[in-house]
């Protein structure tokens, strides 16, 4: 299986921040971008906390469009999912199978372990947040579903 790095630095949503000071964003001050291409078209991403590219705790947000889908795939770490808006459907396997979904609403939570293969999907437009341990990686179930070797 291939294993592709999201890195983000080119996207221009990095925000440097000092970890030691803290600080507070309001939703309007998010800086959304074109999510990286290991991920499929269509989705935005903002950085809130720390560099997914680097080691590390990070917070993202990821706005996914309509019918929005990510094939099955894994982390070499935890990722806690939160639903911001929209409707998160979740699932383990190794393929995307709706009907072995979970559905969560705006305010649901999943704790996905690391290496385990799962697939999510969106109904409408959706925002979640995801916090992780950097640097950030996913490795497709299938290799072919790897968007960023299909271009």
């Amino acid at each position: 299986m291939l294993t592709t790095s999201l890195l983000l630095a080119t996207t221009g949503t990095l925000m440097a921040q000092d970890p030691k000071a803290g600080h507070a964003m309001r939703a309007d001050q998010l800086q959304w971008g074109a999510a990286p291409s290991v991920l499929p078209k269509g989705a935005q991403l903002a950085v809130l906390s720390g560099d997914p590219s680097k080691t590390g705790p990070f917070t993202i947000r990821l706005k996914a469009p309509a019918d929005y889908k990510i094939p099955a795939h894994s982390h070499p770490t935890a990722e806690r999912v939160t639903v911001i808006s929209g409707e998160f459907n979740f699932g383990m396997g190794d393929k995307l199978d709706q009907a072995k979904a979970e559905k969560l609403a705006s305010g649901g939570f999943v704790d996905l372990p690391a290496n385990m293969n799962h697939f999510a999907f969106m109904g409408p437009e959706t925002v979640v947040q995801i916090d992780s341990e950097g640097p950030f990686v996913i490795k497709y179930a299938n290799p072919a579903d790897d968007p960023s070797k299909s271009q």
